[in-house]
């Protein structure tokens, strides 16, 4: 299935796929800033292999992430990858890379 927006992909299929295996030992508040006409805020916590993810703003995130919509659902999508995005200035990353990468893995920022 292939995703429309990144609400869709955020609040449908990132639950469904969220690999929570992998989440071992991660403890973190992502924000989301999605600029574009289908853009917004959210707020995607992982906290003892538990995924949660909501509309809005923290206001001391562990991360923040800044995306154009459109590039978001890309790389959801696996039309592009997080790591092109990222190198090519798509994706701006505030706060530790190395934490961003181990979100990858989670289902959070790819296509697989």
């Amino acid at each position: 299935m292939q995703v429309q927006t990144p609400k869709q992909f955020l609040e449908e299929v990132l639950p469904q796929k969220f690999r929570r295996e992998k989440a071992a030992n991660i403890d973190v508040v992502a924000q989301l800033n999605l600029t574009g006409p289908n853009g917004g805020n959210w707020v995607v916590t992982i906290k003892n292999q538990t995924l949660k993810v909501t509309e809005g703003t923290y206001p001391s995130p562990t991360l923040t992430l800044k995306v154009a919509d459109s590039d978001f659902v890309d790389i959801v999508n696996g039309k592009s990858s997080a790591t092109e995005a990222f190198f090519s200035g798509k994706i701006r990353i505030i706060g530790d890379l190395g934490l961003a990468l181990k979100l990858k893995d989670t289902g959070l920022l790819n296509g697989e």
